[in-house]
């Protein structure tokens, strides 16, 4: 079965779920997906670079989803059932922070507040030395407007990061809004002529592939990292008729035929997605910025999550990875990643 699947932050490919033909594929996440299911991606051992220290994905993500290392242990699915009914969450945790707020969070709320703190680019900065140490630690407030404030910010982050398949709501439908890129000239679909590398110039702020150019795309989207992974780079290299990355079999040498025109709209969706990201980053510095300076919850004040909260789903014998802070986590008993 072909299914698609989060291949590395932003950038969504396709394989074979099929334990013929894949290596370490391993079913638990695969249990877990679902339409409501979404997967956060907070690396725990990765002394984190510039950018954003987590990544979320509306697919199963792959064990080096974050930025091409790492991973696997580090995915934090919402839900530990394919319907969406049992939050990945520590009991207690909604009411604890309910009882603070006046009213009760949904774990949609404390997900989309999480993501609003750590899937911005002021994160990194702010924390610079204390991450240092790895994995992220989040400040969750005291304060209940704060709290609302940060929830909406990252309800419309995951719905752009997730290409608006998750956390549809008001403004916020079906489609990711269209940005200022353009398809300048249109790649050919010869096969004689895929595209066998790419360039950005600064100065018409375009993108070439191939015979095919893109814009305006500003230089702060064609750099736009997840902790030194370039995400448009690594997009386009992934696709050139010789790929980048690492080659694990024959099975790499399997290539697309032709540039479709569907991969030049994917193309389009990314560089508007990244636009749309950039455009939030002072709303999303402001609100960090607004959690830091005001009254935060301490570890002792909340509930600590018990051993059978950071296991694997209980009809799973294999498990989801470590449940970050909040969330739980969950052991490996055999050493392998998802």
């Amino acid at each position: 079965m072909t299914v698609r699947y989060g291949y590395r932050s932003f950038d969504r490919q396709f394989a074979f779920y099929d334990f013929r033909v894949g290596d370490f594929i391993r079913p638990s996440l695969g249990r877990l997906y679902g339409v409501k299911q979404t997967f956060l991606v907070c690396p725990d051992t990765l002394i984190c670079g510039h950018g954003a220290i987590c990544s979320v994905s509306a697919d199963i993500p792959d064990q080096h989803f974050f930025r091409g290392s790492f991973g696997g242990k580090d995915v934090i699915p919402l839900y530990r059932d394919a319907a969406g009914t049992e939050p990945n969450l520590t009991a207690g945790l909604l009411d604890a922070l309910g009882a603070t707020y006046g009213l009760m969070p949904s774990a949609e709320d404390l997900a989309a507040y999480v993501y609003a703190l750590l899937g911005g680019q002021s994160y990194t900065r702010r924390f610079w030395n204390e991450l240092e140490t790895p994995a992220p630690r989040v400040p969750l407030t005291k304060d209940g407007t704060t709290f609302a404030e940060a929830a909406a910010l990252g309800r419309k982050l995951i719905w752009l990061h997730t290409y608006a398949e998750r956390f549809q709501g008001e403004g916020r439908g079906d489609e990711i809004p269209s940005g200022a890129a353009k398809i300048i000239k249109g790649i050919s679909d010869n096969p004689a002529n895929y595209p066998e590398a790419y360039s950005y110039d600064a100065a018409t702020r375009e993108i070439t592939v191939g015979g095919g150019r893109f814009g305006p795309v500003a230089p702060e989207v064609w750099e736009f990292e997840v902790s030194g992974l370039k995400v448009v780079q690594s997009w386009l290299g992934y696709r050139m008729k010789k790929r980048a990355g690492k080659k694990s079999s024959p099975l790499d040498d399997i290539r697309p035929e032709r540039w479709t025109a569907r991969m030049s709209d994917e193309l389009l969706e990314l560089l508007w997605v990244l636009d749309a990201t950039l455009a939030m980053e002072p709303e999303l510095e402001k609100t960090l910025d607004k959690v830091v300076a005001g009254p935060c919850f301490t570890a002792a004040e909340l509930p600590s999550p018990t051993e059978a909260e950071r296991k694997a789903p209980k009809h799973s014998a294999d498990t989801s990875g470590k449940q970050l802070g909040l969330f739980g986590d969950d052991d490996d008993d055999n050493g392998e990643e998802d």
